[in-house]
This record gives structure tokens, C-alpha cells and sequence, in this order.
């Protein structure tokens, strides 16, 4: 329900680009800090545990509170929580800019997460609010889904040019005029709305989310890394998962739920998320390790780095800008797939890359995975608001984004963990080496560069060499296992998207149920294999998928 008067044609675009640049601001900071970890690594001295959680801390807190704050959003306003949460992100990132130890790093990042997590759900369902028509939804959700993944893109880019005349902090310090700029424009065009029927806040079932979904990854992260050598990882995983089960049977009891779980009945909803999810774990991952590889391995400044990464960033915009196009052509259903697909070799690719490995390769791998993660995303996104009833837009856009920022440190804790544990099973340091310089070549490649660094040349080079070698290995070997998973979910999108007889009528009825338009341009009832009649949106009717 908007509390506010239609905006005007004009207003309704300049809003949306308020709505991009918030959106991107949360991706750009998800993946900004990739190429400082080195400086970081430098500068703050971690371990190689807390630096993955300085890596992670930010997407795994976000995963956990998007449901509650999407929630949230729709009883309260979804402006009132964007607003309050962008001024919250910048005082959290002032504090990640200037942190002086790793474990306060770690909690700026933590807090960055409950602000972002009050920003990405508002967004996309400020959007239903701002274009009620369906053709002009799906221009703008393409739109804001470029805005999306190619923040994640652009973030190695960014801050490859502030670290080649800045300290690592700096990247923090990008977001505070972004953000007065989002504040000033946003309290002035964006309008305000809530669900008609909102009910209380319930306060257990945030607990619940939160719990289960941290717990679950958390659990997921260190079994990865470290194998299972004690006890307390499988109980984290139980606790965890019980959380979880708790969660949605408390869903199913409530008048008013936090998230309703009924939504994952609806087949297009189901495999819009875990599309996401498998997308974002791709492509975190190949951020993760790919900005190490060219900074250790090849010797890149950060900023080379980051524009050798750019493919990647203009593949995501063409790809979101392109896809209402593509899903009206081909269908959501082949649209969903190919992007997967696409994508799976895009990162197969890297699996080929050695140490001296041209630049073709590379940029190929950047733009396929880039494109394809634009498209995918973008289409997730649209299949996820059309299967949702109006006043659940919030709720409905967090479990989206859930999965989007889940995917993001899943990705990071999987692949990186991966990446880690090859490297050290295959480092074999050279006879001779300092014992303290080979425990800190052991710990990571970028511990290797340093110990390096400190020994006599032939035998640094020697280190540096065997290093490089593992680090590639492990990187070969992750990336393959990372497209195994998105032709899998490929498969598994053509396998729920499929057409299934519809009894007559049936369609009508279940759209008089939930009182909303068909979604947008009828790319989502046509992903479920339905035909769908015009619904005075200016689409032809009856579009095959």
C-alpha cells in the first residue's frame, strides 16, 4: 500500500536510479575489499581464519537478518528502513575504515551487514511500488538488477584505482558521499509504502532466521576448511538446522509470519532462488580467488587487476539490461537455463588458466561469467516479485536477496576454503627455509610472497615458485568443482520451470486469489508454462516459453 501520491513519469525513473545506486553501494561492498586483503594482510596482520572472516563476516550477517528486515520493512515502510539503514551503513563503515586490529575489522564488516540488510529488500519492493505497470516493472527490474550484479563486478575495479593512491580504509570511505547523495534524493522521490495487513514483529522468529541461516553457513564454512576434527562443528550444523526447522514450522502456525514458506510451493519461486544462490557462489568465487591470482601470481597492481577484471562489470550490465528482451524471445525457462549454463563454462574456464596464461583466456572467462551472472540474477529477481503477493513484496525480495548474499559468502567460505586447503596440501616448502618463513608461507600465497621476500633470493624464488604452483592448482581444481554446481542448477531450473498441464480456469482463479497483475510482461506465468491472456499490459497474449 503506498502512503504517498503517484509520482510522476519523470520521478519514477530519477527514483529508481536513487534504488540502483543503493543497491549498487551494498553490491560494490560485498566484493570491494577482494583486491585489499593483500594491504589488508600487510597492514593489520591476520590469520589466515580471521581472514576469511574479514572476507565474509559482511554477507553472512546480511544472509541472516534479510528475511527479519524485509519483514520488517513491510509493516513499518519500506522507505522509513531504507532511509534509517543507509545512515546506519555509513557510520559502520567509518568505523570499518579506521579499525586497527583485524577483530574490529571483522565487526565493522558484521555491522555493515545489519545496515545492508535493512537496504537490498526495500529496494526491489519499492519498485513494485514505483511502476505499477507490468512492462515498465520489468524494464526497471532489468535495470536494477544490472545495478546489482555489476556492483559486485565493479567492486574489484573500484577499489583497485583507490588502493593505487589510498590506504585499504579508503574503500570504506567511498560510500559516505554515495550515501548522503542517497539519503537527500531518496527522502525527496521515493514514496512510501507498507503491506495492508501487517500484524506484530515477531521477535522469535527473527532469532530463529538468524541462528539458523548463520549457524548452517557458519558450520558449512569451517567443515570446509578445516574437515571434521572435533565435535563442535557438527553441533553448530544441528543447532543450526534446528533453528531452521523450528523457523518454518513457526511460519506455518503464525496468522501473520515473518516469511511465508508457502511461497517455495510455487515452482517459479523455488528456482529463481536457488539460481541466485548457486549463481552468487560462482561469482563471489571467482572474485575471490581470481584478484589473488592476479595480484600473487601475476604480478598485477590492484588497479591493472581491476581492470583486467572489467569484462566482467560490463557483462553484467549488458546482461541485466538485456534480459526482459531475451525471456520475451526464448522464454524464462530457456533464458534461466542458458544463463546458468553459460555461466558454469564461463567459470569452467578458469579451470584452464596456469600461471603465464594469456589475457584472452581470462577476459573470455570474465565476460561469460559476468553476462550470464547479469542475466540470471535480473531474471531470479522478477520471477521472485511476480510469485509474490503485493504486501509480502518485502519479505518476498529479502528471501531473493537472501539468497544473493548467501550465495556471496557461501561462495567465498566454499571456494575459498577450497582453494586454501589445496594450496597447503600441495606447498611443499624448499629444504633450508627458515622455519618461521615457512609457517607463514604455509598459511596462505600471500604469506609466501612475504616470506619471500625475507630470504636469500635463490631460495625466495624457489618458495615463491612452488607457491604459485599450489595456489593455481587449488584455484584450477575450485573452479571446475564451481561450474559443476551451476550445470547442476541449470538442470535443476529446466526441471522446475517445465510446463505442466493446467486445469481450466485455474490460472484465473489463482490470480482473483491473490488480487495482483500478471508479473512482469508475463515472463513468470510463462516460466510455470501457463498462457496467459492480456492483461492490458501490451503484451501478446498466449507467449509460448
Amino acid at each position: 500500500m503506498s502512503t504517498t501520491p503517484a509520482t510522476t513519469a519523470r520521478h519514477r525513473w530519477v527514483g529508481l536510479g536513487v534504488l540502483v545506486l543503493a543497491v549498487t553501494l551494498v553490491a560494490v561492498d560485498a566484493t570491494v575489499l577482494s583486491l585489499a586483503l593483500p594491504s589488508v594482510s600487510e597492514t593489520l596482520d591476520p590469520s589466515g581464519t580471521q581472514l576469511l572472516w574479514i572476507g565474509d563476516a559482511y554477507s553472512f550477517v546480511l544472509a541472516g537478518l534479510l528475511v527479519s528486515m524485509g519483514a520488517l520493512s513491510d509493516r513499518i515502510g519500506r522507505k522509513r528502513v531504507l532511509l534509517v539503514g543507509s545512515s546506519a551503513f555509513g557510520a559502520a563503515s567509518l568505523l570499518a575504515a579506521y579499525s586497527p586490529s583485524p577483530g574490529w575489522l571483522i565487526l565493522a564488516r558484521a555491522l555493515l551487514g545489519v545496515a545492508g540488510a535493512t537496504i537490498m529488500p526495500s529496494t526491489l519492493s519499492l519498485i513494485r511500488t514505483l511502476f505499477p505497470d507490468a512492462r515498465e516493472r520489468a524494464t526497471a527490474i532489468g535495470i536494477w538488477g544490472a545495478g546489482a550484479t555489476a556492483g559486485a563486478a565493479l567492486g574489484p575495479l573500484v577499489g583497485g584505482i583507490l588502493l593505487e593512491h589510498f590506504w585499504w580504509g579508503s574503500v570504506f570511505l567511498l560510500n559516505l558521499p554515495v550515501l548522503a547523495l542517497l539519503l537527500v534524493l531518496g527522502a525527496w522521490l521515493l514514496p512510501e509504502s507498507r503491506a495492508r495487513r501487517t500484524g506484530g514483529w515477531d521477535v522469535l522468529s527473527v532469532l530463529l532466521s538468524m541462528a539458523g541461516v548463520i549457524g548452517v553457513v557458519y558450520a558449512v564454512k569451517e567443515f570446509a576448511a578445516e574437515g571434521l576434527t572435533g565435535w563442535s562443528t557438527p553441533a553448530i550444523l544441528l543447532v543450526g538446522a534446528a533453528a531452521l526447522v523450528a523457523f518454518v514450522r513457526r511460519q506455518l502456525a503464525l496468522d501473520h509470519p515473518l516469511l511465508d514458506v508457502r511461497l517455495f510451493a510455487d515452482r517459479r519461486f523455488t528456482a529463481a532462488v536457488i539460481a541466485s544462490l548457486t549463481a552468487l557462489i560462482g561469482l563471489s568465487g571467482v572474485v575471490f580467488f581470481m584478484s589473488q591470482y592476479l595480484q600473487l601470481v601475476r604480478g598485477y597492481t590492484p588497479l591493472t587487476a581491476g581492470i583486467a577484471e572489467m569484462p566482467a562489470f560490463l557483462g553484467a550490465v549488458v546482461g541485466g539490461l538485456l534480459t526482459a528482451r531475451l525471456a520475451r524471445r526464448a522464454g524464462s525457462r530457456a533464458t534461466l537455463t542458458a544463463g546458468l549454463l553459460v555461466m558454469g563454462a564461463g567459470i569452467g574456464l578458469l579451470g584452464l588458466v596456469r600461471g603465464d596464461s594469456g589475457y584472452l583466456l581470462l577476459g573470455t572467462a570474465f565476460l561469460a561469467v559476468g553476462t550470464a551472472e547479469g542475466v540470471v540474477y535480473t531474471l531470479a529477481s522478477d520471477l521472485v516479485l511476480g510469485a509474490a503477493p503485493s504486501d509480502k513484496a518485502g519479505a518476498a525480495s529479502a528471501v531473493s536477496e537472501t539468497a544473493y548474499e548467501l550465495g556471496t559468502a557461501l561462495g567465498i567460505a566454499l571456494v575459498g576454503s577450497v582453494v586454501t586447503a589445496l594450496y597447503t596440501g600441495s606447498f611443499t616448502v624448499p629444504a633450508g627455509t627458515d622455519p618461521a618463513a615457512a609457517a607463514q608461507a604455509h598459511e596462505s600465497i600471500g604469506g609466501a610472497v612475504e616470506a619471500a621476500a625475507t630470504l636469500p633470493q635463490a631460495l625466495g624464488d624457489q618458495l615463491l615458485d612452488g607457491a604459485k604452483s599450489a595456489f593455481v592448482h587449488g584455484m584450477n581444481t575450485a573452479a571446475w568443482l564451481a561450474a559443476g554446481l551451476l550445470l547442476l542448477s541449470a538442470a535443476l531450473s529446466w526441471y522446475l520451470l517445465r510446463a505442466r498441464p493446467t486445469p481450466a480456469g485455474q490460472a484465473d482463479v489463482t490470480a482473483a486469489r491473490r488480487h495482483r497483475p500478471s508479473p512482469a510482461g508475463g515472463l513468470a506465468a510463462r516460466a510455470a508454462g501457463v498462457r496467459m491472456p492480456s492483461c492490458g499490459d501490451g503484451g501478446r497474449p498466449g507467449w509460448p516459453y
